[in-house]
């Protein structure tokens, strides 16, 4: 799974809930010629990345490639069972990377228009967010 090297604060504000605004950066195609985009707010975890990974890549076979657009960096804490309040924050649990609306997660090439179709959905059912496919 993805997870950072190195982090330069090992713990994170979680950030406010403010309106949600669209991105600004990844988003139109810049590698491969079919992609995934999302279309609501989300925190995707590196195990939902990793899960579209393994569909997209049985989809591909030897012949495509596969761009994965996003990382995930902000670290998310929890606490253990049972722990009373107060004593502090807990321990990074795992990463997620924030996806804002518009943003492009996936990119394929080099497999057929309707493979990289039907591959790129079925991965968007591992997403907590919607999106939907695009091509160039």
């Amino acid at each position: 799974m993805l997870i950072p090297k190195k982090v330069k604060h090992r713990k994170w504000h979680k950030g406010r809930g403010r309106m949600i605004r669209t991105a600004s950066d990844k988003i139109e195609l810049s590698f491969g010629s079919y992609g995934l985009k999302a279309t609501t707010a989300a925190w995707v975890s590196s195990r939902q990345i990793e899960a579209c990974r393994r569909v997209l890549t049985r989809y591909t076979r030897r012949g495509g490639k596969i761009w994965i657009r996003i990382f995930p960096d902000k670290p998310i804490t929890k606490k253990g069972n049972e722990v009373p309040m107060g004593a502090g924050k807990g321990a990074v649990d795992h990463y997620v990377a924030p996806v804002r609306p518009g943003t492009v997660v996936f990119e394929m090439d080099g497999i057929p228009a309707d493979k990289a179709k039907e591959a790129l959905e079925s991965a968007g059912y591992k997403l907590p967010c919607k999106s939907k496919y695009i091509a160039k």
